[in-house]
C-alpha cells in the first residue's frame, strides 16, 4: 500500500518524501482531532475504577 502511494505521488524523490510526511501528519492530527475523541468515550480505560472488585473498607493488601 505504502508502495503504491509513494509511487503515484508527483514530483522528484524529495518532493514524494515531503508529501509523504504532510500526509502522514495529516492523518495523525485527524485521529487525534476527531476520530480519538470520538471512541473515547466507549473505551474500558476510561472508567478509572481501581480495585472496583475489593469489598469495602478492605485495603486490598495482603499479609500479616
Amino acid at each position: 500500500m505504502y508502495g503504491w502511494l509513494f509511487r503515484h505521488l508527483p514530483g522528484p524523490l524529495w518532493m514524494r518524501i515531503l508529501l509523504t510526511v504532510l500526509l502522514l501528519a495529516a492523518v495523525v492530527v485527524a485521529l487525534f482531532a476527531w476520530v480519538f475523541p470520538a471512541i473515547a468515550p466507549y473505551m474500558p480505560f476510561n472508567d478509572g475504577l481501581v480495585g472496583a472488585a475489593a469489598a469495602p473498607g478492605h485495603s486490598g493488601a495482603t499479609g500479616s
